[in-house]
């Protein structure tokens, strides 16, 4: 059998911590969530989160730059058969704001994640969907589909508000009831931005 690299070694060691917290801050919640909670399961030391995370908080924040990936890999898996970039943006954000009936969504990014890491606006997660939704602006303002805008403020608004629009049926008393209200609210708040040519051919 081959021997194992100490960089396969580190690699299956965060793996192991990842997959750990990430069912103990589904379970608990990042507050109720002890050191030993993220070690014990993995079959690990304290040393090992240190040495890979550095403390508690930054373990809990890799786990959620890795779901909020996810969430954003799968909304735009979702958005893949739109027939155009307009309807593959609409449909991206739409299920972007569907996945916070998530359970684990709810619990790990959408609430205990800006009350342990602060505004998601600097979350790196965040910044990279911020980058495809620019992409996508982009594009649909040199197609002459949007009105004249700044692209950079309606990147951001429309980013802001499939976050905004998750977090808040992520913090309601009944999410499954608001989600086709924040959807809706999402797709007029967007269509705003159409150009009259391209409202007039829809």
């Amino acid at each position: 059998m081959a021997k194992r690299t100490r960089s396969t070694m580190m690699d299956e060691t965060r793996r192991k911590l990842l997959a750990s917290a990430r069912a103990a801050f589904a379970e608990k919640g990042f507050h109720k969530t002890s050191m030993d909670d993220l070690t014990f399961a993995a079959g690990l030391t304290r040393g090992a989160l240190y040495h890979h995370f550095g403390d508690k908080k930054g373990l809990f924040a890799a786990v959620v730059d890795q779901i909020d990936a996810e969430m954003a890999a799968r909304a735009r898996s979702l958005a893949g058969d739109e027939g155009t970039v307009w309807q593959a943006l609409l449909a991206e954000g739409g299920a972007y704001i569907e996945m916070a009936l998530d359970p684990e969504v709810q619990r790990i990014v959408l609430r205990d994640g800006p009350a342990v890491l602060g505004d998601p606006a600097h979350w790196p997660s965040q910044n990279r969907c911020l980058d495809a939704t620019r992409e996508a602006v982009m594009q649909l303002s040199t197609d002459g589909v949007l009105r004249p805008v700044d692209i950079e403020a309606a990147s951001r608004l429309l980013n802001g508000a499939a976050l905004n629009a998750a977090l808040w049926i992520a913090s309601c008393e009944d999410p499954a009831a608001m989600l086709p209200k924040a959807q809706d609210a999402f797709q007029m708040l967007a269509e705003g931005l159409l150009s009259a040519d391209f409202r007039s051919n829809k």
